[in-house]
């Protein structure tokens, strides 16, 4: 990958949206991870207003320390960065209390976890609406068209996604040229939706390198035959989540009416 390029190119395609929809500049919610780093380091360079937003609910102390070492730092580069802090603990606890029901705890605590992306979703498209800027996506293409690792309508409702068509891979060799903080860069992924510092891996049950190697031999056309021990193993975890988050990847299916009904 010819990294800087994809840099300028990504700087520019992000300016020329902005310009286009006639907007003020970017709100990035940073959450302490390497796409939300990447993605605001991005959203700065074009010159435009980056407002970064941390949200933290009952957060994990690390990816605290991280996010706030990287808004300083982003703060410090480039003068049209600012940020804010909204903590959302007090409105999730409350919303907890409100609609809690029983039923299955496993789900219930997925159910949770989702709704945290959601009321974050909420708080970044307030001050995009009230500033006139557009919310930056910070997915990337393994989990956003691979495995379907992100909320919908959390941290899915975005209005545009600069890093969507980079590898998890790519986006670290991207933020090592951005200078992102080295806490960031070694820090495993996790999406911070749990409470505690649980990884993306923890939950998946693969890497992200050997995710992107099954996207790649999916898109190939392989199968979990064609493979065997931890490359079959991994390749059927990609395929388990690639299935089941479908929906996530494609438009929302509409019930279309019969001409003769209408």
């Amino acid at each position: 990958m010819q990294t800087e390029k994809v840099i300028d190119h990504i700087v520019n395609w992000l300016s020329d949206y902005a310009k286009k929809a006639h907007v003020n500049g970017f709100v990035v919610g940073v959450s302490g991870g390497i796409d939300s780093a990447v993605t605001s380091t991005l959203c700065a360079k074009t010159g435009l207003s980056t407002l970064c937003i941390e949200m933290p609910i009952h957060q994990a102390a690390s990816h605290v320390s991280r996010a706030q070492e990287h808004i300083a730092q982003l703060k410090g580069r480039f003068e049209n960065v600012s940020d804010t802090r909204v903590d959302l603990t007090p409105v999730f606890d409350e919303m907890a209390r409100q609609v809690s029901m029983s039923g299955d705890a496993d789900r219930e605590e997925l159910a949770w976890a989702n709704t945290r992306a959601r009321l974050r979703m909420s708080t970044l498209y307030y001050h995009a609406g009230l500033l006139n800027r557009l919310v930056a996506g910070t997915g990337n293409k393994v989990e956003d068209f691979g495995v379907g690792f992100y909320t919908k309508y959390g941290d899915g409702g975005v209005d545009l996604s600069p890093i969507a068509d980079l590898m998890k891979t790519e986006v670290y060799a991207i933020g090592k040229i951005l200078k992102v903080p080295e806490s960031i860069m070694v820090a495993a992924p996790s999406d911070g939706l749990w409470g505690d510092t649980r990884s993306d891996e923890d939950q998946i049950g693969a890497s992200y390198p050997e995710l992107e190697w099954a996207m790649n031999m999916d898109d190939e056309g392989k199968k979990a035959s064609d493979f065997q021990g931890r490359e079959q193993e991994v390749f059927q975890i990609y395929k388990r989540f690639n299935t089941a988050n479908k929906h996530k990847m494609v438009p929302i299916p509409v019930c279309e009416i019969p001409e003769q009904l209408k």
